[in-house]
């Protein structure tokens, strides 16, 4: 990769003030320097965008200010103009009419901040995943909705641009037919809840390009950056697609688990479980992409996974609900979070947890303590109607559906495999006990965490525990033994 010969002399002029070449792309060259970084879009025109001209290349240096800076405060700075001293040299000024180039500027970020390359070294936390998700429901929540937008054509003029980017770089043209013929009919098939996904409201103008090597730490807090700017109509997209990049690059780059977490620490804080129900067609689209720019790259090998990933997003296992319930401190939670990864489609079941419903029904992260009055017997029913409400969302869609909540109302628990069975999908209830020893010495040891329960709380809830019922009974004392029940009894 070169910068263009008309912008050869720019080039040399951003070397100088950075103290060395650039890191370039096909479309753009960064110049890195000691405190500031100089992005020179070049002078190339490709299907999808035109940067030939100086006008051109100023505008969508505006256009990418304008779209992370509000996100990425620290990191954009401004755009300014290449300009030509009276001696001839090069000069940077704010703004110039007669400019040679433009360029946009931005504060440094060390190289080992970026999330892929924490990723790649094993660095991606509990934690970290956690706040990636909240970056993502962070990004999203001002961006206005596009209520106009026609969602199947978008994906189907997607799946053409993949497949012509597919056949160019000569993956298996029968592969990619195929892959073609079930995104056709995926899409086909989700047209009606694509549509009424634009009417409401979760179709946006997203980042569009959001995966890991466009996230870094900020501050220590992930902040996203480089969102699309060339391109409106690949960008407007239903927010669950603009998810799934990342969740298909923690797949396949992390692991399953780490997509499952961020995926549910996502919907903990919108409450979207509905864009489950697209996650077959938007994880299969993304990783087609990787598939043939790995391929453009004559990287084959790593194409050839991808492009077997494309199809396998397509042909999900089958809906199938599971609730976990118990007293306050027998695991239902960190048990819930060990199967759900290998509970349904890919990334795995989406976890609903009655404690991280209750704070986001408040307003508040699912770690801030609430008063006492938020356990109301009115705001524990409501709380209940809303987690069976999204449980038969995510099953209707077609994804698998972890509840988890201590289930002590029986009506809860009828309420609950009553609304999974009218959909036809299977359900299984487990109820999880401990000594109550055990369960004291876990709540006093919790830091962090979502549950409000003390071991006050767990004791009154002894005097009433209404027992396993016609749920299967699992030993908890040891979570991976109850792991194993647990998955023995949906299996069977």
């Amino acid at each position: 990769m070169t910068v263009p010969p008309e912008q050869a002399e720019t080039a040399r002029f951003l070397s100088q003030l950075a103290g060395g070449p650039p890191r370039e792309t096909h479309i753009s060259a960064v110049f890195i320097g000691a405190d500031t970084v100089w992005k020179l879009k070049k002078a190339v025109r490709m299907p999808f965008l035109d940067f030939t001209t100086v006008a051109a290349r100023h505008h969508f240096l505006r256009r990418e200010l304008a779209l992370n800076q509000p996100h990425a405060p620290g990191i954009y700075r401004d755009v300014a103009a290449v300009g030509r001293r009276p001696d001839g040299s090069l000069a940077l000024t704010a703004e110039d009419e007669a400019a040679v180039d433009w360029v946009l500027r931005m504060a440094p970020v060390p190289e080992q901040d970026f999330l892929d390359v924490i990723a790649a070294a094993g660095g991606l936390t509990l934690a970290l995943q956690d706040a990636l998700g909240d970056c993502v429901a962070r990004y999203h929540a001002p961006l206005p909705p596009v209520t106009d937008w026609d969602s199947a054509a978008a994906l189907r003029r997607i799946t053409r641009g993949n497949v012509q980017s597919a056949l160019a770089a000569r993956l298996p043209e029968a592969e990619v037919r195929r892959w073609q013929q079930g995104m056709e009919s995926a899409i086909m098939a989700r047209a009606a809840w694509l549509a009424g996904r634009a009417g409401g409201g979760f179709v946006r103008r997203c980042h569009g390009d959001l995966h890991l090597g466009n996230l870094c730490l900020w501050q220590g807090v992930p902040v996203a950056f480089d969102a699309l700017e060339f391109d409106e109509a690949m960008a407007t997209i239903d927010v669950g697609y603009d998810l799934a990049f990342l969740l298909m690059d923690l797949d396949h780059r992390v692991g399953r688990a780490a997509a499952n977490r961020v995926m549910n620490r996502y919907v903990a804080r919108t409450g979207d479980a509905g864009l489950t129900a697209g996650l077959p067609v938007f994880l299969s689209q993304r990783a087609m992409v990787r598939a043939h720019v790995l391929a453009a790259m004559e990287r084959g090998e790593e194409a050839q996974v991808y492009l077997q990933a494309a199809s396998a997003y397509l042909s999900p296992p089958p809906a199938r609900v599971l609730a976990i319930g118990g007293l306050q401190g027998t695991g239902k939670s960190t048990i819930a979070r060990a199967i759900a990864p290998d509970f349904g489609p890919a990334p795995g079941a989406l976890v609903l947890r009655s404690d991280e419903l209750r704070k986001r029904l408040h307003g508040v992260a699912p770690e801030a303590k609430l008063p006492p009055e938020a356990y109301s017997q009115s705001a524990n029913a409501a709380v209940n109607h809303a987690l069976i409400d999204l449980a038969r969302t995510g099953a209707a869609g077609g994804h698998g559906v972890i509840v988890d909540a201590t289930f002590l109302d029986r009506a809860m628990r009828h309420d609950l495999g009553a609304a999974i069975r009218a959909e036809s999908i299977p359900f299984t209830g487990v109820w999880l006990q401990a000594p109550l020893a055990v369960l004291e010495r876990r709540i006093a040891a919790r830091q962090g965490d979502a549950s409000d329960a003390t071991v006050a709380v767990l004791r009154q809830a002894v005097a009433a525990d209404p027992g396993a019922g016609d749920w299967r009974a699992v030993d908890a004392r040891d979570g991976a033994q109850a792991v194993r029940d647990i998955r023995a009894a949906v299996a069977g």
